[in-house]
């Protein structure tokens, strides 16, 4: 991973949580327990390479790859509760990575002076781990409220989870297919507020990296 640096290590995030995704829509196919230690190993796979890019100094690379090997021993422990009975735990951990990762990104890209191509897609992996947030939102509402959601069964979280991800970027991206919708007022907050927060990412975020790096072509071929 010594390859891994500040210019390109948002290449890796995006394939990793593109990854993380296609072996969400997986999960329903893989038998037994194991499905659950797949999707935290590649949640854990993808915040690592975030962490060994982001290295501004020696003492916060270390206190982030200090974080994930913590969140890994919570997610042994994590696994042992959820066999206890705890079955919130998971979701739990995946929650606090998934904003943790956000805000380590948002860190880089929104602070850091000038625009690069790394940035823009440093952009889109935020999106993406937005959707992600919202997806464990959701699935913990269908959890705790039964009935909160039309077309997302009462089950146990990992069974909804492709499927909660699916809602979820159906929901960020404004396209509404309508084959599971909120049904109850604190589900339809989550889901109009997610549709806001992604329509006015796209529209002032993503436009504003893009203007800002073009004019810094601009000025570049000036010079």
């Amino acid at each position: 991973m010594s390859h891994i640096t500040k210019e390109n290590n948002f290449v890796y995030l995006a394939a990793g949580l593109v990854l993380m995704l296609f072996i969400g829509a997986l999960l329903e196919y893989i038998p037994g327990d194991i499905g659950p230690i797949i999707i935290q190993a590649a949640t854990v796979a993808a915040l690592l390479i975030g962490a060994w890019g982001i290295k501004g100094s020696r003492s916060r690379f270390v206190t982030n790859i200090a974080f994930v090997l913590v969140m890994l021993l919570l997610i042994v422990g994590g696994l042992v509760l959820d066999r206890a009975g705890f079955r919130y735990t998971h979701l739990l951990l995946l929650l606090c990575f998934f904003i943790w990762m956000t805000w380590l990104v948002a860190d880089q890209v929104l602070f850091t002076g000038g625009i690069t191509s790394n940035d823009i897609v440093g952009a889109i992996c935020i999106y993406m781990m937005l959707g992600l947030i919202w997806a464990v939102l959701y699935l913990f509402l269908a959890e705790i409220v039964p009935g909160a959601f039309n077309g997302l069964p009462q089950a146990p979280w990992l069974d909804n989870f492709s499927a909660a991800i699916y809602f979820s970027f159906v929901t960020i991206t404004t396209l509404g297919y309508g084959d599971i919708s909120p049904a109850l007022p604190l589900a339809r907050f989550l889901v109009y507020m997610e549709a806001i927060v992604g329509v006015f990412y796209m529209a002032i975020l993503v436009a504003s990296l893009i203007g800002v790096r073009m004019s810094d072509r601009e000025a570049e071929k000036k010079q």
